[in-house]
């Protein structure tokens, strides 16, 4: 799979600009700068249903009363203590207590590395395992998601040490790493439900596809092996072109439409998300919020550039609305 030496010039602008979003969305610096920005604190909300849960809820039901299912995700990821790792387990069995009792989709998306992965592993899977049990008390699912691929090993390790007495765990695969295959394959065989998506990290090329048309590839192709044989698998893209591909195969095979879903990201292409839900597809919408925002919203910035034009268009309304006075002292 490559694109040629066309698609590779093209591309080149596209991922310089990526790899400085991934880039940026680790500096502390800048993120106390956007934290602190009335500018960024605006546009981040198109992305971001809030810093409180309940600005989340009131958000996850006006999702509910359009026909869309929902995934929450309590904004963080890698903590440095026991105690922080903690605190953030706590705060996923609050969300799964306030979603049960409004009557909403119990399904919420966390990462490990804000569990307390890189700090103590026994330490994360005993938080992973409290809120597991949570959700399974309270009928609800819990995706683990994938973070960059020094993690993938340690990621798969603990799902499938969970699902083993915890059928209502699933997980993540990225499109873009090149072990993909292998690892849809394992998952389909242990019937452990897959989100599958591109990928959102900056990876070497040595475990990544480099080019937008491999990575595209490898979701056409992973996308068929997992309508055909995996666990009610979740497509998550905003790809037309894409789920055109994924519908056309579904209706080809007799693969029923629910037997999957799609899977799209908060404030982005709601059109697409209507248009789905208004043609019977079950459309699943990942709703972050929390005050850690800034990591998650540099790494959408990352995935779209449509996303930088939208803040930069915002930027300039507010400069041309401001008062002189109080011009640039965002």
């Amino acid at each position: 799979m490559s694109g040629g030496p066309t698609t590779m010039v093209r591309e080149a602008p596209a991922h310089a600009l990526r790899a400085a979003f991934i880039w940026a969305s680790h500096r502390r610096r800048l993120a106390r700068m956007a934290t602190r920005s009335r500018v960024t604190r605006g546009t981040v909300r198109r992305f971001v249903a809030g810093e409180s849960l309940p600005e989340a809820l009131e958000a996850l039901a006006r999702l509910h009363a359009s026909g869309m299912k929902t995934t929450v995700d309590v904004l963080g990821e890698a903590v440095t203590s026991i105690d922080e790792a903690r605190a953030a387990a706590d705060r996923y069995l609050d969300v799964l207590d306030a979603l049960a009792e409004r009557g909403l989709d119990g399904n919420v998306s966390l990462k490990l590395t804000q569990m307390g992965l890189e700090v103590d592993r026994a330490a994360c899977l005993e938080n992973v395992r409290r809120i597991v049990e949570r959700a399974a008390a309270r009928g609800a699912f819990v995706r683990v998601d994938m973070e960059d691929h020094c993690r993938t090993d340690q990621t798969l390790a603990i799902v499938r040490e969970l699902h083993a007495s915890h059928p209502n765990v699933g997980t993540v695969i990225q499109s873009y790493l090149r072990r993909s295959a292998a690892d849809v394959e394992v998952l389909d065989r242990e019937r452990i439900a897959v989100r599958l998506c591109k990928g959102a990290y900056d990876e070497p090329a040595s475990v990544a596809y480099p080019a937008k048309a491999d990575v595209d590839a490898s979701y056409r192709d992973l996308a068929a092996t997992l309508l055909r044989e995996g666990s009610y698998p979740a497509l998550a893209t905003h790809d037309p072109a894409i789920i055109d591909v994924v519908c056309r195969l579904a209706a080809r095979e007799g693969i029923g439409r629910d037997k999957f879903e799609f899977q799209m990201l908060y404030g982005i292409r709601r059109d697409l998300q209507e248009r789905l839900a208004g043609d019977g597809y079950t459309v699943r919408v990942y709703v972050p919020f929390g005050t850690e925002w800034y990591p998650y919203y540099m790494r959408r910035l990352a995935e779209r550039p449509a996303n930088v034009l939208f803040m930069a268009r915002s930027v300039l309304r507010e400069g041309r609305h401001r008062p002189a006075a109080t011009a640039g002292r965002t």
